[in-house]
């Protein structure tokens, strides 16, 4: 398959690193200029966000969530058989409060709107580290199973099938205004949960709740003296549940 990534970041250049060796064909981009990607160790063909675009089947997002936005006049330019990808996550403590994330809109809800086109949700419940140390072959006991939500059903069970090339198990989270259930806040979230496990946490999810855990983790890490590890991120949201 041919991919296309707006985002060189430890989530974008991961999954690039992964596709390649998996035999997919990968252009990767930074939407803030190509000098962004000087001196980058980058798996795949870098190229500007106008090229990125052009004859691929999926395109995958991977930029933060408050600068989606600003790549809707790209993501115009995409056809409409290529499946979007957004792997993004919504942290106001970052990037600052968008309202109508804040009066209830569904993160990805808010991103489908304002890139104008359905989207398909993966690959943001779980860490860079756990993408790129964490994949095993299929039928491993205890794979990590990561979330798939989105309104169209072929196009979610492609990228599932590209999770398990990945090296994880993937997991149907429903339609697009359900991916709040793998969003930060929920114990589908950064948990590294097996297929099994992670089905029953994406019922257990509450939407009110979420906000207010997802700040008390960032709180648990932000006071950690020294830093934090991979493995202190994945024990703080499993305990706050």
């Amino acid at each position: 398959m041919r991919f296309g990534i707006i985002g060189a970041g430890p989530i974008g250049s991961n999954i690039a690193k992964k596709l390649v060796e998996n035999g997919h064909d990968v252009k990767i981009a930074d939407a803030r200029g190509m000098k962004r990607l000087e001196g980058k160790k980058l798996t795949g063909t870098p190229v500007t966000v106008e090229d990125v675009v052009k004859n691929i089947d999926v395109l995958i997002t991977s930029i933060p969530f408050h600068a989606l936005p600003s790549i809707r006049n790209i993501v115009d330019k995409v056809g409409e058989e290529v499946i979007v990808v957004d792997t993004s996550n919504y942290y106001p403590q970052i990037n600052g409060k968008i309202e109508e994330v804040e009066k209830g809109m569904v993160e990805s809800v808010w991103v489908s709107n304002h890139l104008g086109r359905p989207i398909v949700k993966a690959f943001n419940n779980f860490l860079a580290y756990t993408l790129e140390h964490r994949g095993a072959p299929e039928g491993t006991d205890g794979r990590i199973a990561i979330a798939i939500a989105g309104d169209n059903l072929s196009h979610k069970k492609i990228i599932m099938g590209v999770a398990d090339e990945l090296g994880f198990d993937a997991v149907d989270g429903g339609s697009l205004s359900d991916s709040w259930r793998q969003q930060p806040g929920t114990p589908a979230y950064c948990t590294e949960l097996t297929k099994e496990d992670l089905t029953e946490a994406l019922t257990k999810a509450k939407k009110e709740k979420a906000p207010l855990l997802r700040d008390q983790a960032i709180e648990k890490l932000s006071a950690s003296i020294g830093g934090y590890t991979h493995k202190d991120v994945i024990n703080v949201n499993r305990e706050i549940f």
